[in-house]
């Protein structure tokens, strides 16, 4: 998982409510076997509308999205969030979200910030014409404005999604841990390491 510190540039203003992960991603493109080109069916009914924000060439590449209450609603499919990385997404603002999507992104490195709705309108309008700014270190949403939201993350997930450690990269890093455990089990039970030799 890449390491996520700041977040800076366009934000897609798209800030509807109740949006749920098959909006997210439509349910015809969960039989993929793997994450790359999920993006193209990100928000598959919304872009095909004329006009809509997801297509404009302003917001090309914009790497953080402004959304409405509820945000993540509906299953748990994981192919939301990574939908949402395939497409650019690395930073979600809205006043909540479902828990379970909550969870999703923050495995696979997506941060999700929550604000009142008064500051989501506020950057609602800002994202029209301005980058937005996502400081996770010190916990502060910026505009070109002088605008400045704080914002609460659990600490666990602010530090993994800072030294970019998914569920893999926490186990590799208790590496010398794990190893001493398991010379100290094999010394004092070692009738559980033949019997596991004579299972394999």
């Amino acid at each position: 998982m890449e390491p996520l510190r700041e977040v800076e540039g366009r934000a897609i203003p798209f800030g509807t409510s109740n949006v749920d992960t098959d909006v997210i991603i439509p349910a015809h493109w969960l039989k993929t076997v793997t994450r790359d080109g999920l993006g193209r069916g990100a928000f598959e009914t919304v872009r095909s509308a004329p006009g809509n924000v997801f297509d404009q060439p302003a917001f090309a590449g914009a790497p953080i999205l402004i959304a409405g209450d509820n945000f993540g609603c509906g299953s748990s499919r994981e192919h939301a969030a990574w939908a949402l990385l395939d497409l650019g997404i690395r930073a979600v603002i809205a006043p909540s979200f479902s828990d379970i999507f909550s969870g999703n992104a923050f495995k696979n490195g997506i941060l999700t910030v929550v604000l009142p709705q008064d500051q989501v309108d506020r950057l609602l309008a800002v994202a029209q014409d301005h980058p937005i700014t996502i400081d996770l270190e010190s916990q502060v949403v910026t505009t070109p404005y002088q605008d400045r939201f704080a914002f609460a993350i659990d600490p666990f997930r602010k530090q993994c999604l800072l030294e970019g450690l998914d569920e893999v990269g926490l186990t590799m890093a208790r590496g010398d841990a794990i190893a001493t455990y398991e010379a100290r089990q094999a010394r004092d039970m070692p009738w559980l390491a033949s019997a596991t030799e004579t299972i394999a």
